[in-house]
């Protein structure tokens, strides 16, 4: 049974250069006194930002969470690494003979949706492995593209060689490969020089902590990574019934937050007729 008494809430982190996401989370365990903590997306050791970390019993509404995110990069044209960013070993460079208007131009038309591949060395896994152990390994194996979506992207600053630029992306995109694809259309390619997560679904790093000022007092309330959903104020009954697995009737459609007394209860999914609760939480959040 969880114990109701546990941390539990969302925890937004500005991660600074350095350190590893893994490294921020076991800092929050000894902090907070908590093995039970999740994250919505990791950070390269690189990069700073936003790290919102999900702990306690907020790890279990983690699944229904897939937020967009909002960075600030800062390209280096004329220069690819085997990385895609600074931290890489230097491939190629090439003489920059784009001029602002040009170089603007390549970033702004990175908005849209497409197919990408991640880069070798990243954190996903192909066939049990995670490609950044195969990396070091000098090792190169296909990688299966996703499907991303670049909601924004505008030209902060362009001081070339540098390009300063803030997008908008959908969970999954590797901003690397944006600055990547930018410098191919150039002809003179491109890495990734500095990044900063800025926003990740409705938290803004603004609002974090060091991880120096990580504290229980800092815990945000579970519902507020769920106010994006509808709300479905039960009464008792329902409440009951849905404690115990059981369908209500709710006339909406898709995921829903399920509360009694302002507690939230449950996440569950309509299908217009009824309700179907996905994970109940019996003792509220």
């Amino acid at each position: 049974m969880p114990d109701a008494n546990a941390p539990t809430g969302f925890l937004l982190v500005d991660k600074p250069a350095g350190p590893t996401s893994h490294d921020v989370v076991e800092d929050a365990r000894t902090r907070l006194k908590t093995m039970e903590i999740g994250h919505t997306g990791t950070l390269d050791p690189m990069a700073t930002g936003l790290l919102v970390l999900a702990i306690g019993r907020a790890t279990a509404i983690l699944q229904f969470l897939e937020w967009d995110k909002g960075y600030l990069g800062t390209a280096r044209l004329g220069v690819e690494t085997d990385s895609l960013d600074a931290t890489g070993k230097i491939l190629a460079t090439r003489a920059v003979t784009c001029n602002d208007d040009q170089a603007a131009a390549a970033f702004r038309a990175l908005l849209g949706t497409r197919r990408q591949r991640p880069p070798m060395v990243s954190a996903v896994k192909v066939k049990g492995k995670r490609l950044h152990t195969l990396a070091r390994k000098g090792k190169t194996v296909d990688r299966p593209e996703r499907v991303i979506t670049v909601s924004k992207s505008e030209v902060v600053r362009v001081a070339l060689p540098d390009v300063e630029f803030a997008v908008d992306v959908s969970s999954g995109t590797y901003v690397r490969v944006l600055a990547e694809e930018a410098g191919r259309a150039l002809g003179c390619g491109a890495h990734l020089k500095a990044l900063r997560r800025t926003r990740v679904g409705p938290f803004r790093v603004e609002d974090a902590v060091k991880p120096s000022e990580i504290d229980v007092k800092r815990l945000r309330p579970p519902a507020e990574a769920l106010a994006h959903l509808p709300e479905f104020a039960m009464e008792e009954g329902q409440a009951q019934a849905v404690a115990h697995g059981r369908v209500v009737r709710w006339a909406g459609t898709g995921l829903v937050r399920m509360t009694r007394d302002g507690k939230l209860m449950a996440v569950g999914e309509g299908d217009g007729k009824v309700a179907k609760p996905r994970r109940v939480f019996p003792e509220g959040l």
